[in-house]
C-alpha cells in the first residue's frame, strides 16, 4: 500500500509540476476556478503545502512550531523554480524509510503520514485540473488519480464547504465520467 501510495504523490506531483512548467509569463495573474485566487496564488498555495511536508514529516515539528515560516508568497522571482524544488522535498520527505508510518501534527491534530500524503496527493490532482483551466490546458487527468482522488475525498466531502477552501458541491450532469463526477464533488464546473 505504502508503495502504491507514493506512486500516485510522485504522478500527482508530476502532473502539476507539468502544468507549472506550461505557464506563459504573462498567465501568472490569470484567474483560476479557485475564488480570489489567479494562477500564481494557486501555485503558491501548493508550493507553501509541500514546504510543510519535511518539517513536518521528517522532523517531527508542528505547525505551531513552524508559526509564519512559510506564510505570503513563497515563490520569489522564479515560481518554477521555487514550486520544482518545493515538490522534489516533499517526495523525498513522504518516501523516506518509514516516513509513512510516523504521526504527523497537522493544525487538524494529529495524523498519520499515510493519511497526510493522501491529501496532499488529491490536493495536488484537484488543482492540476484547477492549474490546466486557467491555462488553457489539457484538463484530462490520468484515471488512476481521478479514482484515487474519489476514494480519498469522498469520505470527508461533505465538510470540505465549511472550511471555506472549497466551493458547494454541484450536481454533476447525468452519465458523468468519473473525472466530472470527482470535480463536481468539490464544487467544480466542467
Amino acid at each position: 500500500m505504502a508503495k502504491e501510495l507514493l506512486a500516485r504523490h510522485a504522478e500527482a506531483l508530476a502532473l502539476f509540476t507539468e502544468r507549472v512548467h506550461a505557464v506563459r509569463a504573462d498567465q501568472w495573474d490569470d484567474p483560476t476556478p479557485c475564488d480570489e485566487w489567479s494562477v500564481a496564488d494557486l501555485v503558491n498555495h501548493l508550493t507553501v503545502e509541500q514546504l510543510w511536508v519535511p518539517p513536518l514529516v521528517t522532523q517531527g515539528r508542528t505547525v505551531e512550531d513552524e508559526a509564519d515560516a512559510f506564510e505570503g508568497d513563497v515563490l520569489g522571482d522564479d515560481p518554477v523554480a521555487a514550486w520544482d524544488s518545493a515538490a522534489a522535498g516533499a517526495r523525498k520527505a513522504f518516501g523516506a524509510p518509514g516516513a509513512l508510518s510516523r504521526t504527523v501534527h497537522l493544525s487538524s491534530g494529529r495524523s498519520r503520514a499515510s493519511a497526510y500524503c493522501a491529501q496532499m496527493t488529491a490536493d495536488a490532482v484537484i488543482h492540476a485540473w484547477d492549474l490546466s483551466r486557467a491555462l488553457g490546458a489539457e484538463e484530462r487527468l490520468p484515471a488512476a488519480l481521478v479514482d484515487f482522488a474519489a476514494g480519498e475525498t469522498a469520505p470527508y466531502a461533505d465538510g470540505l464547504e465549511g472550511t471555506g477552501l472549497f466551493a458547494a458541491p454541484v450536481e454533476p450532469p447525468p452519465g458523468a465520467d468519473a473525472q466530472t463526477r470527482l470535480l463536481a464533488l468539490l464544487g467544480r464546473r466542467v
